[in-house]
């Protein structure tokens, strides 16, 4: 961990010498002013209150019914100066041109548009008049757009519609064109890398983007024939200890604080039902992008709205259920219950809730254009995906995780003052939760002008590292101790197997961070070290399934063993999704040569359903039938429901991933090869016949999906009516 986080600081600091120079203005060879003093940092603060990445994506990181404004800007500009150069010189349009003298004017527009013409003293950039020309151009079209609204892109009508705001949002869209195709001082490669895929001015991939994911498939294949030899060494080496014959467990009277715990799950089951509506309603805008079924749900809750609040919803409930689970475990594992707990899980829940209605509303009333640019950063939208609800919302939610810290720490540590094999696992479990607590702070390092290559820099922190990263450890860490508490693995086992999967998932996961951030604005070593150690990360996916087996083993050894059947089917499900969501789907967009035609196409919410929901999502599940089952564990259940939800949920979430999101995807990543990426995410493409159809694909899976949650939801709130439970 000491050598990943010094790696990745130090990559830190590389980007940001070398990310792309914030310019002071932007004026032309006769003197005209295109862009003044401030302009695109007020534009970024534009495009984050109307949504920011949830409308649209900047360099390819964003929501996926609009266009990429980077990409978009380039080729209309590019289009733009050609037309004008072929209307001028040979009296027509540039597509109507004979081969040999368009690539006379391409070359032309290569040079115009790749020549860094930077001022560093002065932070002045010059251009020639035509690509103001072609400013004003594509502001109108923006002004119609925003102003206006798109079904096709889900924009709704009045989006932005004041002149001045609209000036410095085109101003943004321009930089980040701007950075995209200049290249670097000194250097033949633009400071995206050559992102996106234009061949109108020359950006193709570098050498770079080929070398290294060969390397990176080296490393992968190298990776599991180290990880294959050592599971096979291993197995003969287990100790497992004779099975109880009654469940350890069934005499456990729950504690205050554990009672306590019961409305976050409540909670999590509501949220759940909001959520998959919400992404029903997000996933239909995509052939509907004005409404619902022809009811004009936009005017209410635009496409920015939905698709915020079903990222946001997602990610309240999962880290609810598994805040509330490590609440729960926390007794279980010290068997002592310290004074007050009880009320310090009341207030921490009283917090959360605060976090969730305030974001959500301010979320709302900022896309809305409720709220100033300035108050929306703090109290509205933030406009970055995952880490939207304003800041005053975030500081709110760190103080809530450093509550929870407390009070997990509180009554870890008798636990931990213990000697013995258990308490090499308990200190695990402190740490895991430490690291949870303090690396959400990673979201606040960026204020509302910093600039987006640093803001990307953190934000990857917060989505990687805290969500994938350390979330996966305190989870391996839970799971390991209860099926130590209930006497099926060998405390040292339990902690070491723990502690080998911590090493693993972080050794490759820290620097394998900046996988994501190869193309914003970031320098080549970013692209070299994240391209390598992403690889590692799929190394312990590819075997996961084994302990998965051993888990379903353990599940049968015991009749009384049969009562955690589906929390430990959850479980396994979250070692199938991440060999499927994390380890395949993630890889097939993590090479360097496949992300660059890929990033921000229907392969990423592919890898994103996938391992989100398939992995967090069916762990915060099983965390949450654990504690549900402990709670009162000498009533059997109906397990029915649970049948019958767990098979919808992996189902629905299979048929979504196969019928449509990969066939939309791979048509899109030919798209993108052969026309540029501008053209796999435009309306015209998107819109034809087959594209409509495979979207529509998306219902069955969806429909299924939707019906395993609502049956979850039902079995959860039978727990409480008593439904639930088998008559005794």
């Amino acid at each position: 961990m000491f050598f990943s986080f010094l790696i990745l600081g130090w990559i830190g600091t590389r980007i940001y010498q070398e990310m792309p120079p914030l310019f002071d203005k932007v004026v032309t060879t006769d003197g005209v002013t295109l862009i003044d003093s401030g302009d695109v940092s007020a534009g970024q603060n534009v495009w984050q209150s109307m949504g920011g990445m949830e409308v649209g994506s900047i360099w390819g990181h964003g929501s996926y019914v609009a266009p990429d404004w980077t990409a978009d800007w380039l080729h209309r500009e590019a289009i733009f100066i050609l037309d004008h150069w072929a209307s001028r010189d040979f009296g027509t349009l540039f597509e109507e041109l004979s081969n040999e003298q368009q690539a006379q004017l391409q070359a032309r527009l290569t040079d115009l548009l790749r020549t860094n013409t930077f001022d560093i003293e002065s932070g002045v950039v010059i251009i020639d008049p035509i690509r103001a020309e072609a400013f004003e151009s594509n502001l109108a079209h923006y002004s119609d757009v925003f102003s206006n609204g798109n079904a096709h892109y889900a924009i709704h009508p009045g989006a932005v519609s004041d002149p001045e705001r609209l000036r410095k949002l085109s101003a943004f869209f321009f930089w980040t064109s701007w950075a995209a195709s200049t290249n670097r001082i000194d250097e033949p490669v633009s400071y995206t890398n050559n992102w996106p895929h234009e061949p109108l001015v020359g950006n193709l991939p570098t050498g770079d983007n080929i070398v290294w994911t060969g390397v990176s498939i080296i490393v992968l294949l190298a990776g599991i024939a180290a990880m294959a030899w050592w599971y096979a060494s291993r197995r003969e080496e287990e100790d497992q200890p004779p099975v109880p014959e009654s469940d350890p467990l069934s005499l456990w009277e729950a504690t205050p604080s554990q009672h306590a715990t019961i409305k976050y799950f409540w909670v999590v089951a509501a949220l759940i039902l909001v959520q998959m509506l919400l992404g029903v309603i997000t996933a239909h805008y995509g052939v509907e992008g004005d409404g619902f079924y022809g009811f004009p749900l936009s005017e209410w809750l635009p496409y920015s709205v939905t698709r915020t609040w079903h990222v946001q919803m997602g990610l309240f409930w999962i880290a609810t259920a598994w805040l509330a689970a490590g609440l729960f475990i926390g007794p279980l594992v010290s068997e002592y219950e310290p004074k007050g707990q009880r009320l310090g899980v009341n207030v921490l829940f009283g917090a959360l809730l605060l976090v969730v209605v305030g974001s959500l509303t301010g979320e709302w009333l900022s896309i809305h254009n409720k709220l100033t640019d300035a108050v929306s950063f703090y109290l509205g939208h933030q406009g970055y995906e995952y880490v939207d609800l304003g800041r005053v919302w975030q500081i709110a939610l760190m103080a809530g995780l450093l509550l929870w810290l407390f009070l997990m720490i509180r009554v870890l540590l008798p636990a931990m003052k213990k000697t013995g094999e258990q308490r090499q696992l308990v200190i695990l479990l402190a740490v895991a939760t430490g690291a949870i607590a303090m690396f959400y702070g990673a979201g606040l390092t960026w204020g509302r002008h910093s600039h987006l290559s640093m803001v990307e820099y953190w934000r990857w922190w917060v989505v990687h590292l805290w969500v994938e990263g350390f979330f996966e450890v305190f989870a391996t860490t839970v799971i390991a101790f209860t099926f130590m508490r209930l006497n099926l693995i060998r405390p040292g086992l339990a902690a070491s197997a723990a502690l080998l999967s911590a090493t693993i998932f972080l050794a490759g996961g820290i620097i394998g961070t900046c996988h994501h951030l190869y193309f914003s604005g970031t320098p080549t070593v970013a692209l070299v070290w994240g391209s390598v150690f992403s690889a590692l990360e799929v190394v312990p996916l590819v075997l996961v399934g084994f302990d998965a087996t051993e888990d379903l083993r353990r599940s049968r050894k015991s009749k009384w063993v049969q009562r955690y059947k589906w929390p430990i089917y959850f479980f396994v499900a979250v070692a199938f999704w991440n060999m499927v969501g994390a380890g395949l789907f993630g890889f097939m967009i993590n090479p360097p040569i496949a992300l660059y035609y890929m990033q921000g196409l229907n392969t990423t919410p592919l890898h994103g359903h996938a391992a989100l929901f398939g992995v967090y999502g069916m762990l915060g599940i099983g965390l949450m039938l654990l504690c549900l089952r402990v709670l009162i564990p000498d009533r059997e259940w109906k397990d029915g429901l649970l049948k019958f939800s767990f098979w919808n949920l992996n189902g629905g979430l299979m048929a979504m991933c196969i019928l449509s999101l990969l066939p939309v995807g791979l048509l899109q990543t030919q798209a993108s090869v052969e026309h540029g990426y501008w053209y796999a995410r435009s309306a015209e493409f998107m819109q034809t016949d087959l594209m409509q159809t495979l979207k529509w694909m998306r219902v069955p899976g969806d429909t299924i999906f939707f019906i395993g949650a609502v049956a979850l939801v039902i079995f959860v709130a039978g727990l409480k009516t008593g439904h639930s439970f088998q008559k005794s």
